[in-house]
């Protein structure tokens, strides 16, 4: 708030420089970056896209987050970004949550919760304040999912974000009931760019 308050009273001066307190000091190009401080103050959509997240044990999960990502580029989303977890920094991970409007998470049952790595980058979400997004889920396990349950739980409590209808629940490795929840959560989350 106390930024989009300064966004305000600025939007009448005459700016030549901007100087952060982190990062370079900028001097060209300055209308550009005044947007991105009010997208970022005000945790708005700086790119129309979907950012899958997932975490994969044995490979399946990663089979189901690489499919999707194959799946929402043929219905003509915008952007389409994907992020292994646990071997990708999670701080660019982050960014690129808060980055798109839709956000998929794909992760495995683990000890009765998520894998590890997944519960980081939640935790970080959260931390950072995430909100003004559509979150899905795609969960794996062998007998007891619990993975989309213990997501939705830990994002509950954000502000203005919505759970996509559709989920794709998998034992084990993809089936035929799970790419039909696979195609439905597709459809779904790729269903506004369809309209245009």
């Amino acid at each position: 708030m106390q930024v989009q308050n300064l966004l305000k009273k600025a939007a009448s001066l005459e700016i030549k420089t901007i100087c952060p307190l982190h990062g370079p000091v900028l001097s060209e190009n300055l209308e550009y970056y005044l947007n991105l401080y009010q997208i970022w103050s005000s945790y708005g959509v700086e790119s129309e896209g979907i950012f899958i997240a997932y975490t994969s044990v044995y490979g399946n999960t990663k089979k189901a987050a690489l499919l999707l990502e194959e799946k929402l580029k043929a219905l003509g989303c915008p952007k389409v970004s994907i992020a292994d977890l646990a071997r990708e920094d999670m701080a660019e991970c982050v960014e690129d949550a808060f980055r798109y409007g839709k956000l998929v998470l794909a992760t495995t049952t683990y000890n009765a919760g998520i894998f590890p790595f997944m519960r980081e980058f939640i935790e970080q979400l959260t931390e950072h304040g995430f909100q003004n997004r559509t979150v899905a889920f795609i969960e794996n396990g062998s007998w007891a999912l619990t993975a989309a349950k213990t997501m939705k739980g830990m994002l509950e409590n954000c502000k203005n974000v919505t759970f996509a209808e559709n989920e794709v629940h998998i034992k084990s490795a993809l089936n035929e009931e799970s790419m039909a929840q696979l195609d439905a959560l597709a459809a779904e989350l790729c269903s506004e760019y369809n309209k245009q």
